[in-house]
Protein backbone atom coordinates (compact mmCIF):
# COMPACT_ATOMS: atom_id res chain seq x y z
CA UNK A 1 0.00 0.00 0.00
CA UNK A 2 1.29 3.48 -0.78
CA UNK A 3 2.13 6.00 1.90
CA UNK A 4 -0.83 8.21 0.90
CA UNK A 5 -3.28 5.31 1.18
CA UNK A 6 -1.88 4.37 4.59
CA UNK A 7 -2.22 7.96 5.84
CA UNK A 8 -5.81 8.09 4.57
CA UNK A 9 -6.75 4.80 6.24
CA UNK A 10 -5.21 5.95 9.54
CA UNK A 11 -7.04 9.30 9.27
CA UNK A 12 -10.35 7.56 8.50
CA UNK A 13 -9.92 5.27 11.47
CA UNK A 14 -9.27 8.14 13.84
CA UNK A 15 -11.48 10.80 12.28
CA UNK A 16 -14.72 12.19 13.57
CA UNK A 17 -16.62 10.23 10.89
CA UNK A 18 -16.18 6.97 12.78
CA UNK A 19 -17.80 8.46 15.90
CA UNK A 20 -20.69 10.33 14.29
CA UNK A 21 -24.00 10.09 16.03
CA UNK A 22 -26.60 8.23 13.89
CA UNK A 23 -29.15 10.94 14.70
CA UNK A 24 -26.76 13.58 13.30
CA UNK A 25 -26.31 11.63 10.08
CA UNK A 26 -30.09 11.27 9.81
CA UNK A 27 -30.45 15.05 10.19
CA UNK A 28 -27.80 15.56 7.51
CA UNK A 29 -29.72 13.29 5.13
CA UNK A 30 -32.97 15.15 5.86
CA UNK A 31 -31.30 18.50 5.21
CA UNK A 32 -29.71 17.16 2.02
CA UNK A 33 -33.10 15.83 0.82
CA UNK A 34 -34.72 19.21 1.57
CA UNK A 35 -32.02 20.99 -0.44
CA UNK A 36 -32.49 18.57 -3.33
CA UNK A 37 -36.25 19.23 -3.29
CA UNK A 38 -35.67 22.98 -3.18
CA UNK A 39 -33.26 22.67 -6.09
CA UNK A 40 -35.80 20.65 -8.07
CA UNK A 41 -38.49 23.28 -7.40
CA UNK A 42 -36.14 26.09 -8.43
CA UNK A 43 -35.18 24.20 -11.58
CA UNK A 44 -38.85 23.66 -12.47
CA UNK A 45 -39.56 27.33 -11.85
CA UNK A 46 -36.65 28.48 -14.05
CA UNK A 47 -37.62 25.98 -16.73
CA UNK A 48 -41.14 27.41 -16.74
CA UNK A 49 -39.75 30.94 -16.99
CA UNK A 50 -37.44 29.91 -19.84
CA UNK A 51 -40.34 28.34 -21.74
CA UNK A 52 -42.37 31.51 -21.25
CA UNK A 53 -39.47 33.62 -22.52
CA UNK A 54 -39.13 31.35 -25.53
CA UNK A 55 -42.82 31.87 -26.36
CA UNK A 56 -42.42 35.63 -26.01
CA UNK A 57 -39.40 35.67 -28.32
CA UNK A 58 -41.13 33.45 -30.86
CA UNK A 59 -44.19 35.70 -30.86
CA UNK A 60 -41.99 38.79 -31.18
CA UNK A 61 -40.05 37.35 -34.13
CA UNK A 62 -43.25 36.27 -35.88
CA UNK A 63 -44.71 39.75 -35.44
CA UNK A 64 -41.48 41.35 -36.67
CA UNK A 65 -41.54 39.11 -39.75
CA UNK A 66 -45.16 40.03 -40.53
CA UNK A 67 -44.48 43.72 -39.98
CA UNK A 68 -41.39 43.49 -42.18
CA UNK A 69 -43.49 42.00 -44.95
CA UNK A 70 -46.08 44.74 -44.55
CA UNK A 71 -43.37 47.41 -44.69
CA UNK A 72 -41.87 45.80 -47.79
CA UNK A 73 -45.25 45.71 -49.55
CA UNK A 74 -45.92 49.34 -48.61
CA UNK A 75 -42.50 50.33 -49.92
CA UNK A 76 -43.10 48.48 -53.18
CA UNK A 77 -46.48 50.20 -53.51
CA UNK A 78 -44.88 53.61 -52.93
CA UNK A 79 -42.14 52.91 -55.46
CA UNK A 80 -44.72 51.75 -57.99
CA UNK A 81 -46.81 54.89 -57.46
CA UNK A 82 -43.72 57.11 -57.78
CA UNK A 83 -42.63 55.35 -60.98
CA UNK A 84 -46.09 55.68 -62.51
CA UNK A 85 -46.17 59.38 -61.59
CA UNK A 86 -42.75 59.88 -63.21
CA UNK A 87 -43.89 58.18 -66.44
CA UNK A 88 -47.07 60.25 -66.48
CA UNK A 89 -44.96 63.37 -66.04
CA UNK A 90 -42.69 62.43 -68.94
CA UNK A 91 -45.70 61.68 -71.15
CA UNK A 92 -47.25 65.04 -70.29
CA UNK A 93 -43.91 66.76 -70.88
CA UNK A 94 -43.56 65.16 -74.31
CA UNK A 95 -47.14 66.19 -75.14
CA UNK A 96 -46.54 69.84 -74.19
CA UNK A 97 -46.86 72.15 -77.18
CA UNK A 98 -45.36 75.33 -75.75
CA UNK A 99 -43.14 76.67 -72.98
CA UNK A 100 -46.12 77.71 -70.80
CA UNK A 101 -47.47 74.12 -71.12
CA UNK A 102 -44.09 72.75 -70.00
CA UNK A 103 -44.04 75.11 -67.00
CA UNK A 104 -47.61 74.13 -66.09
CA UNK A 105 -46.81 70.40 -66.40
CA UNK A 106 -43.72 70.82 -64.22
CA UNK A 107 -45.55 72.88 -61.61
CA UNK A 108 -48.41 70.40 -61.46
CA UNK A 109 -45.99 67.47 -61.28
CA UNK A 110 -43.90 68.95 -58.47
CA UNK A 111 -47.01 69.91 -56.47
CA UNK A 112 -48.42 66.39 -56.82
CA UNK A 113 -45.05 64.84 -55.94
CA UNK A 114 -44.86 66.87 -52.74
CA UNK A 115 -48.42 65.90 -51.81
CA UNK A 116 -47.72 62.24 -52.57
CA UNK A 117 -44.44 62.40 -50.60
CA UNK A 118 -46.18 63.87 -47.57
CA UNK A 119 -48.92 61.24 -47.78
CA UNK A 120 -46.39 58.42 -48.12
CA UNK A 121 -44.41 59.78 -45.16
CA UNK A 122 -47.60 59.76 -43.05
CA UNK A 123 -48.37 56.22 -44.12
CA UNK A 124 -44.86 55.03 -43.26
CA UNK A 125 -44.91 56.83 -39.93
CA UNK A 126 -48.26 55.25 -39.02
CA UNK A 127 -47.06 51.84 -40.18
CA UNK A 128 -43.76 52.00 -38.28
CA UNK A 129 -45.51 53.26 -35.14
CA UNK A 130 -47.96 50.36 -35.38
CA UNK A 131 -45.07 47.98 -36.06
CA UNK A 132 -43.12 49.13 -33.01
CA UNK A 133 -46.21 48.80 -30.85
CA UNK A 134 -47.03 45.34 -32.20
CA UNK A 135 -43.47 44.08 -31.82
CA UNK A 136 -43.12 45.43 -28.28
CA UNK A 137 -46.53 44.16 -27.11
CA UNK A 138 -45.51 40.57 -26.20
CA UNK A 139 -42.40 41.83 -24.41
CA UNK A 140 -44.41 44.43 -22.51
CA UNK A 141 -46.96 41.80 -21.46
CA UNK A 142 -44.19 39.46 -20.30
CA UNK A 143 -42.49 42.19 -18.26
CA UNK A 144 -45.78 43.23 -16.66
CA UNK A 145 -46.54 39.58 -15.81
CA UNK A 146 -43.08 39.14 -14.30
CA UNK A 147 -43.47 42.27 -12.20
CA UNK A 148 -46.94 41.21 -11.11
CA UNK A 149 -45.96 37.61 -10.29
CA UNK A 150 -42.56 38.30 -8.75
CA UNK A 151 -42.56 41.28 -6.37
CA UNK A 152 -38.83 40.74 -5.75
CA UNK A 153 -38.12 41.54 -9.42
CA UNK A 154 -40.25 44.66 -9.15
CA UNK A 155 -38.39 45.83 -6.05
CA UNK A 156 -34.98 45.26 -7.65
CA UNK A 157 -36.02 47.17 -10.78
CA UNK A 158 -37.22 50.05 -8.64
CA UNK A 159 -33.90 50.12 -6.79
CA UNK A 160 -31.97 50.24 -10.08
CA UNK A 161 -34.19 53.03 -11.38
CA UNK A 162 -33.59 55.31 -8.40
Amino acid sequence: MSQTAEKLSKAAGTSAFSTLDPAATDRLFVIAEERVEQSKEALAKYQSIAEGNQKVLQSTFETAWLVGNELALTTIGALRANTEADFSYFQALVGAKSLPDVIEVQTTFFRKRVEIGVEQARDFRALTTKAATDIAKPIKIAIEKTLRDHPVAQASLMEKGS
